[in-house]
């Protein structure tokens, strides 16, 4: 884009009654954003729910002068720009309709790889929550995912270590401009974040992490993504918003189950329980609902570390299944010569770790 144009997007976001759908509706009604300001009102009144309090302030000359002052931040410190109309834009985020209209970027973020999922969680997280999500990234490694959160304390910063520490890309989404770190704890992995992905934010040099920021990050989060899984979650929380989002947006939303006492695992449970969410127990469930492709070598590394976790009765159950496909509960218990009350509760703890899942018509399947 031409310095000019850039200015007009950002006179766009600094106009306080234009938001990112209003903002595109004009920028489509004018053919780009620097038309937008020599364009007559009554041809933009013309625009489909779109008033004169809507476009007040749209030429105040207050937010030019704003925008050239952020544009000079911008070129000084080599920020990188993503507008909603250009080709390096994030693809899924493009397809949301109140995604932001500009970008701004830090590090090699590349997203030519399309498989992009979401984590997030409490910022609270358990030796639970931790074991899972180092797990979880340690699985997924072989299909090399980009891994996208919000870089706060808990679940954010424990996933986005996993994928630095597993040489996958990572990107931090901010609820602030990129001339500081929210929390400051947190600077010590710019370094490695930058060099293995970076950072997103739709906001300015002159934005603090205000709490509203926060909840418009967690759009960019859930849009930029194929899917959003949810760790660990009390009964409310950030990442019940950002599931929420996702859920609005048609992206597919996981959670992981945990205990009905575990404080944290409360949201989670309510996300399965209410149908928002599809339960999540290991990185197999992920593959095989997002339908990404394995290779047999990739395939026998995420069986051997899900085998790990198995006793002798599951193990046999296991066998039994993948050799014989799909079976009904009665036949495996007479082929396993085992109880049925046995194989019902076996089945329901492989179920838990991930390993086998259940289909119509009362028949297991292994994964």
């Amino acid at each position: 884009m031409s310095k000019d144009e850039i200015i007009a997007y950002l006179r766009l976001q600094s106009v306080p009654n234009i938001g990112d759908i209003t903002a595109k509706k004009l920028i489509a009604h004018c053919g780009g954003a620097e038309a937008i300001f020599s364009c007559k009102m009554d041809s933009l009144l013309k625009i489909d729910g779109i008033g004169r309090f809507t476009l007040k302030g749209l030429k105040d000359t207050q937010h030019l002068e704003a925008a050239e002052e952020e544009y000079s931040y911008i070129k000084e410190n080599e920020i990188q720009l993503y507008s909603y109309t250009d080709p390096n834009y994030p693809t899924y985020l493009k397809h949301c309709i109140d995604g932001p209209i500009l970008l701004f970027g830090s590090g090699k973020i590349d997203l030519n790889n399309q498989r992009i999922i979401s984590v997030v969680g409490t910022r609270n997280i358990t030796s639970y929550g931790t074991a899972f999500c180092e797990e979880l990234i340690d699985t997924l490694a072989p299909l090399d995912p980009i891994i996208v959160s919000g870089f706060a304390y808990g679940v954010d910063i424990c996933v986005q270590k996993s994928a630095i520490k597993n040489g996958l890309q990572t990107i931090g989404c901010l609820a602030h401009g990129l001339n500081q770190i929210y929390p400051k704890q947190h600077k010590r992995f710019i370094v490695d974040v930058e060099k293995r992905g970076g950072f997103f934010t739709e906001f300015w040099s002159t934005s603090e992490p205000e709490r509203e920021n926060f909840l418009k990050r967690n759009r960019i989060i859930a849009g930029m993504s194929e899917a959003t899984i949810v760790v660990e979650s009390a009964e409310k929380g950030g990442s019940l918003v950002t599931a929420d989002i996702a859920n609005s947006y048609s992206r597919d939303v996981f959670a992981v189950p945990g205990r009905v006492q575990d404080r944290y695992s409360t949201g989670c449970n309510n996300l399965i329980k209410q149908q928002k969410a599809q339960m999540l127990t290991s990185a197999a469930d992920l593959i095989y609902m997002l339908g990404w492709e394995l290779e047999e070598k990739q395939t026998k590394t995420v069986q051997k570390q899900l085998f790990v976790e198995l006793d002798e009765t599951e193990k046999d159950i296991y066998t039994y299944l993948q050799t014989g496909g799909k079976q009904m509960l009665d036949s495996i218990a007479l082929d396993c010569k085992l109880p049925i009350y046995k194989v019902s509760s076996t089945l329901l703890n492989m179920e838990m770790k991930g390993v086998i899942r259940p289909l119509p018509g009362k028949l297991f399947e292994a994964i």
